[in-house]
């Protein structure tokens, strides 16, 4: 969320960065519903001086036996404490329509995020790994042989609809193991601290990592009002909600393994076949809080992160710099990591690592008191995944597929697999 204040010291700033996310005259609407609400502020506030100073009146004109002036003083007083019970909800019907106005305008971009329209428009910045050359055409991972008896979406359909999977022996494990290595990554060897959240929670959880109320259609609300986290984004970004933390407990740095759950409501048709894009699926996310000054730099040692997942795999893949108007709705810079799919023959997202700055802490009111005794200021937040896990399986299957239709793992889950190497052909591991 914005800061109102600075919006109306600097509407055409304002308006130059709104205007880079696609977003025109940003500012004026907003200012209109401010003024309303200030002047709103400012009559209730004369109407309450002007009724306490005609109550105070009152009781003079009653002791001088002013029986016309004591009648018309009762009334005034009347009247006045009418305008400001009046003046008092339109102050507060006006701040409301501006904090609805104010969480569902996209964060301002840093000055350093290409300009762009769309995909096409995003900047490479790091390429890492070589695209294995296959002397044969390699498959996609549903069409693997060793991948058929572990990836059931026809059950799936069955039991839940389209876009579910169900993983069932060698397939599971290795998906498995694959949460479990990147954790123990991020706990042993990145500082993180390791975290489990509920995946259910409150409204105003949506609402301070900005999922609400712009998103709603894009996840899931239960019958009684919690909702489904569409990322674990949500709980660990919102451990901070409410609080004025000190100074010294910054960095902190969660990780979390859990199920995430997306309706997809704007992919349709997009990425159905196989398990690319699924409405319930699992994710390694990492969620870092900050002190304002040193958010950006933890943008960078996150994106190292979540890029050393996939090297320790053996997975090529690139990170792309988001243009402006590929950027997603909180971010003020993101970097999104592309892993190589050769069945698709494409780089393909498998983390987005973005850094908000104070937009989610002004909507969860999460600040941080300054060392020097300072007036307590908004924290930072970044959120990213490390991995998404589905996805790095398909990475895993596709880059490691032979002629046979076995795959060759990646050494580095060899331990959780109890030393087992590949997928063979018949879906067994050994």
């Amino acid at each position: 969320m914005h800061d109102i204040r600075a919006i109306r010291e600097n509407p055409a700033a304002f308006d130059a960065a709104m205007a880079r996310r696609g977003v025109e005259n940003a500012s004026s609407s907003l200012l209109e519903i401010d003024e309303a609400r200030r002047a709103a502020i400012h009559a209730a506030e004369t109407a309450q001086a002007d009724q306490k100073a005609a109550a105070k009146q009152v009781g003079a004109a009653k002791a001088k036996g002013d029986e016309a002036e004591f009648e018309r003083l009762r009334a005034l007083v009347g009247e006045k404490k009418a305008e400001v019970s009046d003046m008092q909800a339109r102050a507060k019907e006006l701040d409301q329509q501006l904090t609805d106005a104010l969480m569902s305008i996209p964060n301002l971009p840093y000055d350093d995020v290409p300009e762009g329209a769309d995909e096409d428009d995003n900047v490479e910045i790091r390429r890492w790994g070589t695209p294995r050359s296959f002397d044969f055409t390699p498959k996609e991972h549903y069409d693997l042989a060793g991948v058929a008896d572990g990836m059931d979406f026809e059950t799936a359909a069955k039991l839940s609809g389209s876009r579910f999977v169900v993983l069932s022996g060698a397939v599971a494990r290795i998906h498995r193991a694959l949460a479990q290595f990147m954790v123990d990554t991020h706990v042993e060897e990145n500082g993180l601290t390791e975290t489990w959240t509920p995946v259910l929670v409150k409204e105003e959880m949506m609402y301070g990592t900005g999922q609400l109320p712009k998103f709603g259609e894009d996840s899931y609300q239960t019958t009684n009002g919690w909702w489904l986290v569409p990322t674990s984004e949500v709980t660990l970004t919102n451990i901070v909600n409410g609080m004025t933390v000190a100074e010294s407990y910054l960095p902190r740095r969660y990780v979390a393994h859990s199920q995430c759950f997306r309706s997809e409501a704007g992919s349709a048709g997009r990425d159905t076949a196989g398990m690319l894009r699924q409405h319930q699926f699992e994710k390694v996310e990492m969620v870092s809080v900050t002190h304002p000054e040193k958010s950006r730099d933890e943008l960078d040692r996150m994106t190292g992160c979540a890029q050393g997942i996939l090297e320790r795999l053996g997975l090529p893949y690139r990170t792309v710099v988001l243009c402006t108007g590929d950027m997603g709705f909180g971010a003020r810079r993101t970097h999104d990591i592309e892993v190589w799919l050769p069945g698709q023959d494409s780089y393909r997202e498998i983390s987005s690592v973005s850094v908000c700055g104070d937009f989610q802490a002004r909507r969860m009111n999460a600040r941080m008191k300054p060392a020097d005794g300072g007036k307590p200021e908004f924290l930072h937040t970044l959120n990213g995944s490390g991995l998404a896990v589905g996805r790095t399986l398909i990475a895993v299957l596709e880059n490691g597929q032979q002629a046979d239709g076995s795959v060759t793992l990646p050494e580095v889950l060899h331990p959780y697999l109890r030393g087992k190497t590949t997928l063979s052909a018949d879906g067994a591991l050994v």
